[in-house]
C-alpha cells in the first residue's frame, strides 16, 4: 500500500542503498572487531586465572593470618595461617564471635588468644577496603617475641642487680652496724628508763630502714605485676590525692589534683601503679619548702594518659636528672636509691615511661605516660 506522508518518501527516496559488497564488507569487520575482543577477553581471564592462583599462594605462604570480612563481619576467606590461630571452618563465621576469644594485655594492640596454659599472643589490624565492601583483618603470632623481650626485660634487671652488688653491701652495713651498736648500748646498766627507751626506738629505725631496703630491692628485682585490671584514671587520682593530701599539710606544703580523663581506664596492676605514683608524689612534697605546692594531673594525650607531678621545689640540674633514675642513688639520708627506679621499671613493665622536667630553681615536674586500655574493636580499626 502506497504512503499518503511525503516526508517518509522523500527520506526514503535520498537514502543511499547498501550493496551486498558493501554489506559483506561490513559483516567482515564486525567479525574481526568481535574476535580482537574475544581474544583480549581470553587473554585478561588468562591473567586474572594467574592473579588469582598467585595471590592465593601468597596468602598460604604468608606466616600472618588474613582474614576477608564482608559488609556484615562475616569471614568471606581466611588463609592457613589464620586457620592455624583459630581452627578450621571460618568461613561464614561472624568476626564479633571471634574477638570472644581474645583478652587484652597491658601492650596496646596485643591480645591474649583463649585462657589456657598454650595461650597465643597475637596482633590484630582491622583495615577497611577501598571500595568500602569489607575489611581486611591482619593477625600477627607475636608469642615467641613476647617471650623474647621479657626474656631481655629480666636480663636487664640482673645485670642491673649485678652492678648494684658493690653499692648494696655498703647500703646494708651502715643502717646493719647503727642498729647493732643501739642494741649493744641497750645492755648497759648505766642507762635510765628514757634513755633505754630512745636507744630502742633508734634501734627499731635502723631496722626498718633495712626492712624498706630489702623490700624495694626485691621489688626491683622481680620487676613484674601481680595481677591485672580495668580500672578508671581519674578514681585512681583521686585515691592518691586522698593518701597524699594529709602528708603534704602536715610539711605545710600545698597539694591540688586534677584529673582531665573522663571515664578513661588503664589496664594493668593498679596498686604498683599507685605506688610508683606515691613514690613520686612523696618525692615532692619532701624536695618543697614550706609554703610551696606539690600538684598531680592527669590528661589524655592521643591513646596515653600522661600523669604530671610538679613541685616547686629547688629543682635539679642536667647531672643530677642523669642520675636520679640509678638503682641505690638518693638525695636523702633516709631514702633507699630505688624508689624511683622502682616506678620507671613499672611504668616501662605497662608499656610506658617516666620523663623528668626540672631546672635549678623552677621546680620539678615527673611525668608519667601510660597506653589506655581500649576496646578491641576500638584498637583494631584503622583509619578508612
Amino acid at each position: 500500500m502506497a504512503t499518503d506522508n511525503p516526508i517518509a518518501s522523500e527520506a526514503a527516496a535520498s537514502t543511499p542503498a547498501i550493496s551486498a559488497a558493501e554489506l559483506t564488507q561490513a559483516f567482515a569487520a564486525f567479525s574481526r572487531a568481535s574476535d580482537e575482543l574475544s581474544s583480549a577477553y581470553n587473554a585478561l581471564q588468562g591473567q586474572v586465572s594467574q592473579l588469582t592462583e598467585r595471590l592465593t599462594v601468597l596468602m598460604g605462604a604468608l606466616p600472618a593470618g588474613v582474614l576477608v570480612l564482608d559488609r556484615e563481619g562475616r569471614i568471606l576467606e581466611a588463609n592457613r595461617a589464620a586457620t592455624r590461630l583459630l581452627g578450621a571452618a571460618l568461613t561464614g563465621q561472624r568476626w564479633s564471635a571471634l574477638e570472644t576469644r581474645l583478652d587484652a594485655t597491658e601492650t596496646p594492640g596485643e591480645w591474649q588468644l583463649d585462657r589456657d596454659e598454650a595461650a597465643r599472643r597475637i596482633s590484630v589490624t582491622r583495615t577497611r577496603l577501598d571500595s568500602g565492601d569489607g575489611h581486611i583483618v591482619l593477625l600477627h603470632d607475636i608469642t615467641d617475641t613476647h617471650r623474647m623481650r621479657l626474656a631481655t626485660e629480666r636480663n636487664e634487671r640482673l645485670a642491673a642487680m649485678g652492678e648494684m652488688v658493690a653499692g648494696l653491701a655498703h647500703q646494708l652495713r651502715t643502717p646493719l652496724s647503727a642498729a647493732l651498736l643501739y642494741v649493744a648500748n641497750l645492755g648497759s646498766v648505766e642507762l635510765g628508763p628514757a634513755e633505754r627507751a630512745r636507744v630502742a626506738e633508734r634501734s627499731m629505725e635502723r631496722l626498718r630502714h633495712l626492712e624498706r631496703l630489702i623490700r624495694d630491692m626485691l621489688l626491683f628485682a622481680r620487676g613484674d605485676s601481680l595481677g591485672r585490671q580495668r580500672f578508671n584514671v581519674c578514681e585512681l587520682t583521686a585515691e592518691l590525692a586522698h593518701t597524699l593530701e594529709p602528708v603534704a599539710r602536715a610539711r605545710q606544703v600545698g597539694f591540688s589534683e586534677d584529673c582531665q580523663c573522663g571515664d578513661a581506664t588503664l589496664y594493668g596492676d593498679r596498686k604498683s601503679l599507685a605506688g610508683a605514683l606515691t613514690n613520686l608524689l612523696e618525692n615532692a612534697v619532701q624536695a618543697t619548702p614550706a609554703g610551696g605546692a606539690v600538684s598531680l594531673g592527669a590528661v589524655l594525650e592521643g591513646g596515653e594518659v600522661s600523669f604530671h607531678v610538679s613541685d616547686t621545689g629547688c629543682g635539679m640540674d642536667a647531672a643530677l636528672q642523669e642520675r636520679i633514675f640509678q638503682p641505690f642513688f638518693t638525695t636523702r639520708a633516709e631514702g633507699t636509691g630505688l624508689g624511683l627506679a622502682i616506678a620507671r621499671g613499672v611504668a616501662r613493665g605497662h608499656g610506658g615511661d617516666i620523663a623528668i622536667a626540672s631546672a635549678p630553681g623552677r621546680g620539678t615536674t615527673f611525668t608519667l605516660k601510660l597506653p589506655l586500655a581500649a576496646e578491641l574493636a576500638e584498637q583494631t580499626e584503622t583509619q578508612a
